[in-house]
């Protein structure tokens, strides 16, 4: 347990034309800013970024989905020494269109090959800010989500495992819907119940509202 809680600096940056979730973090005072999964508008995520004096130290892509990385070769080029992280089951969707999906999309989204993959139980420390990784396939192969102990509630950034009143899809290549299920009941539900979830798409929610209400996992589902 942290002995303060740690304020943050969120910024969401919701993206056309699948209304993804773009998240620029930083702590209060800090000049240092991460990105997670810089989406088709990273435009937006730039303006973010010099209203507030911010300089890209990292970019977490939660998984390889084209909305959510399509974002992340500007960046790259705009701070060639942040970071780039993503999961190690889902590296090869950055340079492929077809595994990404774009290409069935009528458009070619490739990213740069990430500095680092990571999997369950690796921690990322970027910004001042050090985040738990923990591997919840389903939607995707090797797709993460990011836990922030030092906030108070803590903070979790979930890509498109969780969502208010519903769960990632499971229908793409790669995709496992028993998989996703089992992970969110038994790796998220038991986070406190006041967790904060930030999504990849929708509005945010908590661990505790979900376990009452979501048709798909909650306490009234069928599964």
């Amino acid at each position: 347990m942290w002995a303060t809680a740690m304020k943050l600096e969120i910024r969401t940056i919701v993206s056309a034309p699948f209304e993804e979730n773009s998240y620029v973090v930083w702590r209060p005072h800090s000049a240092e800013a991460v990105v997670f999964d810089p989406g088709l508008e990273p435009a937006a995520i730039f303006q973010v970024l010099e209203e507030e004096h911010l300089h890209l130290v990292a970019i977490l892509n939660t998984h390889g989905h084209a909305d959510h990385i399509a974002g992340n070769a500007a960046l790259k080029t705009a701070f060639p020494t942040a970071r780039l992280y993503i999961g190690r089951g889902d590296a090869f969707m950055l340079t492929d269109a077809g595994a990404n999906l774009s290409s069935g999309f009528g458009f070619a989204v490739v990213s740069p090959e990430a500095d680092e993959l990571l999997q369950d139980g690796d921690t990322v420390q970027a910004a001042g800010i050090v985040w738990d990784v923990l591997e919840l396939p389903g939607h995707t192969p090797g797709h993460l989500v990011y836990l922030c102990r030092q906030t108070s509630p803590w903070t979790l950034w979930a890509g498109d495992v969780l969502f208010r009143g519903s769960i990632g899809r499971f229908d793409f290549p790669g995709g496992d819907g028993r998989r996703l299920i089992h992970g969110i009941r038994t790796r998220l539900f038991c986070l406190p119940e006041d967790t904060v979830v930030y999504p990849g798409h929708g509005p945010v929610t908590t661990i505790g509202h979900e376990k009452r209400t979501n048709p798909f996992v909650g306490d009234s589902a069928e599964w």
